[in-house]
């Protein structure tokens, strides 16, 4: 029996799919790590989130596995040079989140441009202030997308209705531009972005790419926005340019200081100073890492990884 272990819960039809391909699944949700890992053993697939680290000192106690198959989009939870040398297929869900992301993203700066969150919060205390919450209007921006995969280029197609101009940079893509989106290089979104958007994978390349140096080439004060990973933007760079006015205003899904298990990210004592800055800075707007976590997208992130999964195993 082809036997996938589920290391994290997903839509259960993943769970359906995979028995009517002939696989016998099993949850270990609940399971330690040093449980896990005696039922690996005999394990051709698994299925995973972001509980653990899928490394060699795990994967090892899997002689048999065929495949892993990740609910999101995001592989850096994977040693994935690892297992290229033994062969193990990896599978992620981009296309399965991609909408949530963008129309979280666009909920966020709209909400961010026409200060709700300051107005919502000032009427249920009694202040009824008018010119202090003037907001602005998103038509006639110029929109900066780093990165132009599944989430930058479902954002660029949710915006399309606003009338911005929308400019993308890929590094590692060229020939996707559009009557509706940019190719553009990046000294070009330095000069003419007004909101720099990030659609990039968590990389040793990426890991605080976003500091000091890059925030300082901006032509003009610009809004950030962050919903692909934490790390990728430096908080104390980002703080820096808030206090001086080189960004605005900043929407955060995804934070730095993330970590797999959150219990104790609000612990006073461990709490980084700069994390307790961004908390108290009115220009920010914060989101638990639920862009891409919608109950739409619960659903889609296991289609896309069935489908995926059987499309291996058949062949095509």
């Amino acid at each position: 029996m082809r036997q996938v272990i589920f290391i994290d819960e997903v839509h259960h039809h993943l769970h359906e799919r995979l028995e009517e391909m002939g696989f016998s699944c099993e949850n270990c949700y609940a399971l330690s790590k040093a449980s896990l890992q005696e039922k690996l053993t005999e394990a051709k697939g698994i299925v995973v989130r972001s509980r653990f680290r899928m490394d060699s000192h795990l994967l090892d106690h899997a002689p048999h596995l065929e495949f892993i198959a990740r609910s999101g989009a995001g592989m850096e939870n994977i040693d994935q040079d690892y297992c290229k040398k033994r062969g193990i297929v990896l599978f992620n869900a981009p296309e399965g989140n991609k909408n949530a992301v963008a129309e979280h993203a666009l909920g966020m700066l709209l909400s961010l441009f026409n200060r709700l969150r300051k107005g919502d919060s000032e009427i249920r205390s009694g202040k009824w202030d008018r010119e202090g919450n003037r907001g602005y209007e998103l038509e006639g921006k110029t929109i900066g997308l780093i990165g132009f995969g599944n989430n930058g280029s479902q954002f660029a197609k949710i915006l399309s209705g606003f009338d911005v101009r929308i400019l993308a940079y890929d590094k590692y893509k060229t020939g996707f531009g559009t009557s509706m989106v940019e190719e553009v290089d990046l000294e070009t979104i330095f000069k003419e972005a007004d909101v720099l958007s990030f659609h990039i994978p968590q990389t040793e390349e990426t890991l605080g790419w976003c500091d000091e140096t890059l925030l300082g080439k901006f032509e003009k004060p610009i809004y950030l926005i962050n919903l692909s990973r934490g790390k990728i933007v430096k908080t104390s760079a980002l703080l820096e340019a808030l206090n001086s006015g080189q960004v605005l205003g900043a929407c955060l899904d995804v934070l730095e200081f993330e970590k797999s298990s959150f219990e104790d990210m609000f612990d006073q004592s461990n709490m980084p100073d700069a994390f307790k800055q961004l908390l108290e800075n009115d220009k920010v707007i914060l989101s638990p890492h639920v862009g891409g976590w919608t109950h739409e997208s619960y659903f889609k992130l296991s289609k896309v990884l069935a489908d995926k999964i059987e499309a291996h195993y058949s062949g095509q």
